[in-house]
């Protein structure tokens, strides 16, 4: 009778052994495999439109009003928050962000395996995600960008819907949604988990109300159709590659590819137990929620066909968890062989982050001199880019709330074909426009289009502009300063 209580102790401290171990293992795999990220001041454009975001509304600037982006609320306000606390000069405070959503990760991912499969595969999954997780093109796998922080979100919803707590699981799949639309597609396994619960009443309205709450409160906060036109329904052009087919359909090879050799430890397991008569106990078959994670992921790098590399981002959780799936059931030497391939190629995608230069980080670093040079702090100026970080790298203030030329004609994404121009933009954008240059007259324009389908000979009313007001002062990189012409 008395050693009965003995049991649930010794089962806490076997469970709390556990993750004293592995969580500082995971969190040490995080930092190591994301230390490139920390050598360059700015890993790609969507880093550098956070910043400058982050600045904006720091100093007064309001969401979907006074500054605009195609995305949800929750990491532009993140880099503000990073930037009220460290200061605005440095990318590193949202870079410990990232590290630490990538532990998150690992972590939820590992509880989830552990609780489906016991401790080997929670260290497996854990390990496997954190070693496939930076397996792209360093500007895309090492920046702080939303995808980033999609992930914790993601994992969270599967991990609460596991555990049937509906209401959280909705919260997460909103936090998902809320850091970037696409990450919305993890509702489909959490729908299927709570289909199988076989309690669809009251799971439902926890978990219709989990997302809903959340959603509607950053509407309210920011402003509601200013939030509905940015993330819903503004982005019609955006999502389409009408004249760009090959050269999106390139990328999108490219970063499968790119991909596939990141996973070349994680697919042959895989592939191997849906080949064979032992499917059924490794738990890959089984595992429906996970494919239909997967599928919701393959989908989400799809919708807009963009295909760019951050995108793929999306898949790594589940295929870490199909992968550890796979694994459970075969012998010793394969699990060893999975990790080891993974981290070969590991290294492999940090030394290319560590070792391999970035000629358009130094472009907008030398453009940004030359601007700091040629304005004071308190001018506005316009670059015709699409490298917002020029401004954030200058520290000098946007005549404008479209911080890249893509929204006032369509390039973004780096379309080629022929719906780029003018008359491509985005709803309402160019009376806007013009109205800010009038009202905040930029004191330097930078054509930093470099003979791109946006250059200003292509578009009349920039055209116009620049020849009435505006002369011509020196050249950076083939980037062309015009300064505005003094009146007399």
């Amino acid at each position: 009778m008395l050693a009965a209580p003995l049991a649930p102790a010794r089962s806490v401290t076997t469970r709390t052994a556990y993750w004293t171990r592995l969580l500082p293992a995971l969190a040490v795999l995080a930092c190591v495999t994301r230390v490139p990220s920390f050598v360059r001041p700015v890993w790609n454009p969507d880093e550098g439109y956070l910043a400058v975001q982050a600045r904006l509304l720091a100093h007064g600037g309001h969401l979907y009003e006074t500054v605009v982006d195609r995305k949800p609320p929750l990491v532009p306000w993140l880099y503000e928050a990073a930037f009220a606390v460290c200061g605005s000069g440095s990318l590193a405070p949202v870079r410990v962000l990232a590290v630490l959503a990538q532990t998150v990760t690992a972590v939820l991912l590992a509880s989830l395996a552990r609780r489906r499969w016991g401790d080997t595969a929670g260290r497996t999954a854990g390990v496997l995600y954190l070693l496939v997780s930076v397996g792209l093109n360093p500007e895309d796998a090492q920046a702080a960008t939303f995808e980033v922080f999609i992930l914790p979100a993601t994992a969270g919803a599967l991990w609460c819907a596991d555990r049937g707590r509906w209401g959280a699981a909705g919260a997460a799949v909103a936090c998902a949604f809320l850091t970037k639309q696409t990450g919305g597609a993890v509702l489909l396994p959490v729908a299927w988990l709570l289909h199988r619960a076989g309690t669809p009443g009251a799971g439902v309205l926890r978990l219709g109300a989990g997302f809903a709450v959340p959603v509607l409160c950053a509407a309210l906060v920011t402003n509601p159709a200013g939030f509905l036109f940015w993330t819903v329904t503004g982005s019609a052009a955006y999502a389409s590659f009408t004249g760009s087919e090959l050269h999106v359909l390139g990328r999108g090879l490219a970063n499968t590819a790119l991909l596939a050799v990141a996973c070349a430890g994680l697919i042959p397991p895989v592939v191997r137990s849906l080949r064979t008569a032992r499917t059924a106990r490794t738990g890959v078959a089984d595992s429906a929620d996970l494919w239909l994670w997967l599928a919701a992921s393959a989908v989400a790098v799809t919708l807009g066909f963009h295909f760019f590399g951050h995108y793929y981002l999306q898949l790594t959780p589940p295929t870490a968890l199909l992968a550890t799936a796979a694994l459970r059931a075969s012998p010793r030497q394969r699990l060893s062989a999975a990790v080891f391939t993974s981290a070969c190629c590991c290294a492999l995608f940090v030394a290319w982050g560590l070792l391999v230069p970035r000629p358009e980080l130094a472009h907008a670093q030398r453009l940004a001199a030359a601007l700091a040079q040629r304005t004071a702090p308190a001018d506005r100026v316009l670059v015709w880019g699409m490298h917002p970080e020029t401004y954030w790298l200058a520290r000098r203030t946007p005549a404008t709330r479209y911080l890249t030329a893509g929204l006032l004609t369509n390039y973004s994404g780096g379309r080629d074909g022929l719906q780029v121009g003018e008359k491509y933009a985005v709803e309402g954008a160019w009376p806007v426009f013009r109205a800010e240059l009038t009202a905040h007259a930029p004191a330097l324009v930078v054509d930093d289009s470099r003979g791109k389908p946006y250059a200003p000979d292509r578009v009349p009313s920039l055209r116009r502009m620049l020849d009435a007001r505006y002369e011509e002062v020196g050249t950076v990189d083939g980037a062309v300063l015009y300064a505005r012409i003094p009146r007399g």
